[in-house]
């Protein structure tokens, strides 16, 4: 893999990691744990995608030819 790609996926990574945590503290976030014990699905996919995301990025940048 090249190591641009991996630059890119780890930075779209970290934005998606802010984005889940943002979703995840929001106030619709907060009345859905508060009504059904579970957080959002939206939150929950951004920092699933992040977390990948960086994953994927850093072996692309550790592994990079």
């Amino acid at each position: 893999m090249n190591k641009v790609i991996g630059i890119i996926l780890l930075v779209v990574g970290i934005i998606l990691l802010y984005f889940g945590y943002e979703a995840y503290n929001s106030v619709a976030s907060e009345a859905s744990q508060a009504l059904t014990g579970e957080t959002t699905d939206n939150a929950m996919w951004y920092l699933i995608g992040g977390a990948v995301a960086v994953i994927v990025g850093l072996y692309g940048i550790i592994r990079g030819k």
